[in-house]
């Protein structure tokens, strides 16, 4: 009698169970049923808005104007003027290289100088010699074609001999021949002397160009600035320029005048032009921004610079940047100029710059991700996209063919095919991407989480 009870009630419980499993399938297939239907999405209007098109990008901050000081000469630095960080004035002398291997040079190019000008002195002279030699045979010339003459009509009268006649005519040869020789020497003195003097030029220029290099012992500053980097000590030994590329010395920079190098992309650096202004963010100073200006745009991509067409890397996956200079404008880091703090920025400091390449004042916009685009005519094997967006009209979506413009990074203009005050669609992401289209019904977020 107890087990047939306790059957029973086991049959009991497993109807139980049936009734309860049957209630909950029949609750959630009732919900589903119920359900409103429509793909949810989010919606914002056009409108008109000031959009602003920034590019962005990334460098560092450098004076407008830094030299690179280096020696022409080689030698030992013997006296250190200035250090990092000192103020100096054009001509101001900063250091001195050992001169005395120079000094010996110019007193050695001095006496070659002089041994040069005492041999064109004495090749002048020559000359003088060979010209008095050659008057005094022209003038003994004259006299023996004098005697000639007469000795010509005695020969005739048998006054004198046939040897008489032939000596004074062999005088007369004789003679003509020596000024023939003088001349000769007149013009090898000429030679000599012409030679003497280019020695003499050549060792003027020898001279002024070891006065030079002494003179380049003595290192001045070539412009107003600050000693932003010194990388020698006194004692220290530098090699000049005329042996190979030389030793960096310092640098003087112009610290009232600052920009920011940053490397753009390929994809926007067409959109930049000389003149655009900028907003510079320094990470020194944080939570502020700075003004500037566009001043120079570089030809040539910062990974092809000084390559030909024929080394330059034809390798595409290569990031390509081009370097773009921005000056700050000093209004707007005036603040930050105290007694203590003369030059807020120093060279090789972060910073991140938004480049204003258009504004467009009152212009209409719609989110961007409200453009999408989709396939213009789905018949054919072309395949052409339009950029459309999708109006909340009466629980549907309507398709628009639209063309745009400029973008900021949270809105993008229409330049034709909408109107101001619609509501487009602007989200989900996967619904505007991929399910909507032309006639999709549609359920407003807001509206179905108030009904949940």
């Amino acid at each position: 009698m107890a087990q047939k009870k306790k059957r029973k009630s086991r049959r009991w419980l497993a109807i139980g169970l049936l009734i309860l499993i049957l209630g909950i399938v029949g609750a959630y297939a009732y919900k589903k049923n119920s359900a409103p239907k429509g793909e949810v999405v989010e919606v914002d209007l056009s409108s008109m808005r000031t959009i602003k098109e920034i590019v962005s990008a990334s460098g560092r901050i450098y004076p407008e104007v830094e030299v690179v000081i280096s020696s022409d000469v080689s030698g030992e630095i013997v006296v250190l003027y200035v250090e990092e960080g000192d103020s100096v004035i054009a001509g101001q002398l900063l250091l001195k290289i050992d001169p005395e291997l120079y000094q010996s040079s110019v007193q050695r190019g001095v006496a070659n100088l002089n041994n040069a000008k005492a041999q064109m002195a004495s090749a002048q002279a020559q000359i003088e010699t060979q010209r008095a030699q050659k008057i005094e045979l022209e003038t003994q010339l004259k006299q023996a074609i004098r005697v000639h003459n007469r000795n010509q009509q005695l020969f005739k009268d048998e006054v004198i001999s046939q040897a008489q006649f032939d000596e004074s005519l062999s005088q007369v040869e004789s003679l003509e021949a020596s000024i023939g020789s003088a001349k000769a020497n007149i013009r090898a003195a000429q030679e000599s002397a012409n030679a003497a003097a280019f020695m003499v030029t050549s060792n003027e220029a020898s001279l002024r160009e070891l006065r030079t290099n002494l003179n380049r012992t003595s290192i001045r500053a070539p412009n107003n600035g600050i000693i932003s980097s010194l990388s020698v000590e006194k004692g220290e030994r530098v090699v000049g320029t005329a042996q190979m590329a030389g030793t960096e010395i310092m640098r003087i920079s112009n610290l009232n005048t600052m920009e920011a190098q940053v490397e753009v992309s390929e994809n926007d650096i067409l959109k930049v032009s000389l003149g655009d202004m900028v907003e510079i963010e320094v990470d020194a100073y944080i939570d502020k921004k700075f003004k500037g200006q566009v001043t120079e745009i570089a030809n040539s991509a910062t990974n092809v610079a000084g390559t030909t067409s024929a080394t330059a890397s034809l390798n595409t996956d290569q990031v390509t940047n081009f370097i773009v200079k921005i000056r700050l404008d000093p209004e707007s880091y005036g603040s930050q100029i105290t007694e203590d703090v003369s030059y807020p920025f120093r060279p090789g400091m972060s910073a991140s710059v938004d480049i204003i390449t258009d504004v467009k004042e009152e212009t209409l916009a719609v989110p961007i991700q409200s453009v999408t685009v989709r396939l213009e005519n789905e018949e054919t094997d072309e395949e052409k996209y339009k950029e459309v967006v999708f109006v909340y009209e009466a629980d549907t979506a309507r398709m628009i063919e639209v063309k745009t413009g400029i973008q900021d990074d949270e809105y993008i203009e229409i330049l034709d095919g909408l109107e101001e005050g619609l509501s487009v669609v602007s989200g989900p992401y996967k619904a505007l991407s991929k399910t909507l289209e032309n006639g999709t019904h549609l359920r407003l977020k807001e509206e179905d989480k108030k009904k949940k």
